[in-house]
């Protein structure tokens, strides 16, 4: 890994006053009210942290939105962008131009089985989208399942596969989208006692599924292979074996969502291959350049593809492989070639994460499951382990978000910043993230959850 010279803040709070007043006057943000929100103006980043105008650090517990594997500002991908920007900004996505086609090479050679032919988007919502549009053209099927607790992005189609309360403004309810429950143990809803049990009743909900809708009209069945913001639930041994062996008896297109997993995230280049299932189509996006410019992509078996060798793909983007997105691929993949940074994800998720977020569970009554592999954990924090109630009901806001609140705002003034969601707190740092730092938000973690821990019964 590089040894980063990490830039002392020199703190400007007139500079961030003035960046604050124009973001609050002009920029919409997603996901928000916009008179609610408090947005922090941010002066820079490096590795992994990022700091803001008044001089104070955060170590980055959250990567961004998932998505910075190799850390903010990495000197190599940040001369990659220069040279491609001195060489070629831009250039439309029907030509053949050297960065495009290294970064499917490189894309190809790490993505399972025959998912041979690449097609950039620009991020996770639209790769999602086309992988859908692809399924129902390869198979003309109508229907798509995906699974509740799960998300898919926040463009029509995907944010009606999604399985979680960003769906219900937009739900059209005529997308064609039936969802089912995947395997969560902890809050089975299979009543199931084991991981086994869980894995079996889960596989035969889904085929009654898929039988009760009809075979022939189900064109895929979309999954995140491990889902990110919903949880990070991974799933028992055998489930996604069990779904591929599915959709191989009744045709259907199977569609792994790997936008937040993929790219090291795990500890290997794509959850699935902690799985050693492969899929008919495979989405990524965030990982493949750690967000440096915005790129995503559909991974496509030979089958699929076969589909449009001499039939038109009715589908495309104007910035479809943007050469500064690919050339920025390029690079960080490289990066994390040559540093080992997917195995020191699998190596400090093993000997570092795991054990010391079990040691807090220990500590901490707050805590009712740890969760996760590589660099991608999750703590679901309820008021009682005995019953399981969660710290905050599902989907809360405002007063009833308090305990979540307390806790996130104890982490930020420990100089953490974390990732909440519901009544979890997700351990995503960047997967080249040094020992001495891991520990270093894990302390702080610790105090953090003794104030979640006040909320407990």
């Amino acid at each position: 890994m590089p040894t980063l010279a990490r830039m002392t803040p020199q703190p400007n709070p007139e500079a961030g006053a003035a960046v604050k007043a124009a973001d609050r006057d002009h920029v919409f943000h997603s996901w928000s009210a916009q008179e609610l929100i408090d947005p922090l103006a941010v002066a820079g980043a490096e590795g992994s942290y990022f700091w803001d105008y008044d001089g104070r650090r955060y170590l980055d517990f959250s990567s961004g939105l998932v998505y910075t594997n190799i850390g903010y500002q990495h000197p190599k991908v940040v001369a990659a962008i220069q040279e491609q920007a001195a060489t070629m900004t831009t250039f439309a996505p029907a030509f053949a131009i050297e960065a495009r086609s290294e970064a499917a090479r490189l894309i190809a050679e790490r993505t399972p089985g025959d998912l041979d032919k690449i097609f950039f988007t620009n991020g996770g919502a639209d790769a999602v989208e086309h992988a859908i549009r692809m399924a129902r053209l390869h198979t003309g099927r109508p229907k798509v399942l995906s699974a509740y607790r799960s998300y898919h992005g926040g463009t029509q189609q995907a944010v009606n596969i999604t399985g979680d309360p960003r769906r219900w403004a937009s739900d059209s309810g005529t997308a064609g989208v039936v969802h089912f429950w995947a395997p969560y143990l902890y809050r089975t809803r299979f009543y199931a006692e084991t991981e086994e049990q869980e894995c079996a009743r889960a596989l035969e909900h889904l085929e009654t599924t898929i039988a009760f809708e009809g075979p022939s009209t189900v064109a895929a069945i979309i999954l995140e292979t491990i889902p990110g913001t919903a949880g990070i639930m991974v799933p028992p041994p055998g489930y996604l074996a069990g779904v591929r062996e599915l959709c191989d008896k009744y045709g259907i297109v199977f569609v792994l969502d790997e936008v937040m997993a993929g790219f090291g995230r795990t500890g290997e280049w794509f959850a699935a291959d902690l799985f050693d299932v492969t899929p008919d189509l495979l989405t990524f996006a965030k990982g493949v350049n750690s967000g440096y410019v915005p790129l995503g992509g559909v991974a496509i078996s030979g089958a699929i593809a076969e589909t449009f060798g001499k039939r038109p793909y009715p589908g495309g983007l104007t910035y479809s492989g943007h050469p500064l997105a690919c050339a920025a691929a390029v690079a960080t993949i490289n990066v994390m070639a040559e540093e080992g940074i997917v195995e020191n994800a699998a190596r400090l998720g093993a000997s570092v994460l795991e054990p010391e977020l079990r040691a807090l569970a220990e500590r901490h009554p707050s805590v009712g499951e740890v969760r996760g592999t590589g660099m991608f954990w999750a703590l679901e924090l309820v008021r009682d382990r005995e019953t399981r109630e969660p710290l905050v009901p599902y989907n809360a806001a405002g007063e009833a978000n308090a305990p979540m609140a307390a806790f996130a705002a104890a982490a930020k003034d420990g100089g953490l910043w974390p990732f909440v969601n519901m009544n979890r707190t997700h351990v995503v740092p960047p997967c080249n993230i040094g020992e001495a730092e891991l520990k270093e938000g894990l302390g702080v973690l610790d105090a953090a959850l003794s104030v979640a821990d006040e909320y407990t019964q």
